[in-house]
């Protein structure tokens, strides 16, 4: 009888924590300021802010003269909480590089046009020509290839953080919490994209 309780508290934890593993939550808090440590870092020249901090989840301690079917439990279900509470990481060796390659466009080409108000923020986490006008007509094909490459990186780096937390479904959630930070740290005078999709200026 007593095998048979064991075996049924071990199959009833081990259903636990496949549960909570299966039905992890995309971490908002922690993919913001991330996101916005990253997007401050490409834009400058704002403060960089602190690295951001992911709290360690502390198991409850076992009870010592539990019997071994509790003491299982007890090891299981910590375990099970803790991937209830995922971490997120959003430096790679790929998002350095992304990182790299914006700041030199935003302290170049990129820069120049959003400060022009050719191009702006759109509500998606891209960037795109808002007033062609603005550039003169020799200068509009580098300006295009401008927003394409910026919207090449910023497709790969919603993908690869994605991927580097091991949930590729989060793309769409990582792209929704960067395209909030880009516009939040837009410089004044910029250019973005409100809910509805009209252009404003910050």
């Amino acid at each position: 009888m007593r095998k048979l309780a064991y075996v049924f508290l071990t199959s009833l934890a081990m259903a636990l924590v496949g549960c909570v593993t299966i039905n992890v939550y995309f971490p908002e808090a922690a993919a913001q300021k991330a996101a916005d440590q990253f997007i401050g870092n490409v834009i400058g020249p704002a403060g960089a802010e602190a690295a951001p901090t992911v709290k360690e989840h502390k198991p409850a301690p076992g009870n010592a003269g539990s019997q071994p079917s509790a003491m299982l439990l007890d090891l299981l279900i910590p375990a099970a909480q803790a991937a209830d509470v995922p971490d997120i990481r959003i430096q790679t060796s790929a998002t350095a590089a992304i990182s790299r390659r914006m700041q030199e466009r935003f302290q170049g080409s990129l820069g120049r046009l959003l400060d022009s108000g050719a191009v702006g923020f759109t509500r998606d986490g891209m960037v795109a020509m808002r007033d062609a006008a603005k550039v003169p007509l020799s200068e509009r094909a580098q300006a295009n290839a401008t927003v394409a490459d910026e919207n090449r990186d910023r497709t790969e780096l919603y993908r690869e953080v994605a991927n580097a937390n091991n949930h590729p479904e989060w793309e769409a959630q990582i792209r929704a919490t960067f395209a909030k930070g880009w516009i939040e740290k837009a410089h004044p005078g910029w250019y973005y994209q409100n809910a509805a999709g009209a252009w404003q200026q910050k």
